[in-house]
């Protein structure tokens, strides 16, 4: 008797992750931020999906996100030996979101208007100086929640993809933001 096919790929997957567990991650952040970017082009009014951007983001995600995820949930758990009393928990979500989290959202502002808009770089940084305030204290209403849970319940090796998939929300949140900021900026500057 033989298993069920989504029980077959699930079983693939997860002993690719257990083999190749940097690749795997990077590879998901990476499909996951694509879908969502398709999503995000979609609800944003785009008729005909944007392939460069969704490619964009691919990499942005696959090549830095997941990789950088991935070595920080394994660096913290060295650090903090694995614990997850209650406090150490506080620790591991206070060090996350003062570091990874801020960083996270500034690469990606700067990312998608120098990279994916291909904005000016004074376009940006105005940009970044107006909204990235507000990004962050947004992502800090709720990632910290996501965290918790992360290094509360969840084993290393699937942090990373829980991560990535509450980032395909929140990377659907910041295109839509970053795309209507945008385009208030360049309509005043013409």
């Amino acid at each position: 008797m033989g298993s069920s096919p989504k029980k077959t790929t699930l079983q693939r997957y997860l002993s690719q992750l257990q083999q190749h567990p940097l690749r795997t991650k990077a590879i998901t952040a990476g499909v996951l931020s694509g879908v969502s970017d398709v999503v995000s082009q979609k609800l944003s009014g785009i008729q005909k999906i944007q392939l460069r951007r969704v490619l964009l983001k691919v990499i942005f995600a696959g090549g830095f996100l997941g990789p950088a995820g991935h070595f920080f949930h394994t660096y913290l758990d060295k650090v903090f030996k694995g614990k997850k009393d209650t406090k150490t928990v506080a620790k591991k979500v206070i060090v996350e979101q003062l570091t990874l989290s801020p960083l996270n959202h500034l690469l990606f502002m700067i990312y998608y208007g120098v990279v994916i808009e291909r904005t000016p770089w004074n376009l940006v940084r105005e940009r970044i100086k107006k909204t990235y305030p507000t990004v962050q204290l947004t992502a800090w209403t709720f990632f910290p929640v996501v965290g918790w849970i992360n290094y509360k319940y969840v084993p290393l090796h699937f942090r990373v993809i829980l991560h990535s998939v509450v980032a395909f929300f929140w990377a659907i949140f910041l295109t839509l933001r970053a795309r209507s900021v945008t385009t208030l900026a360049l309509a005043k500057a013409k």
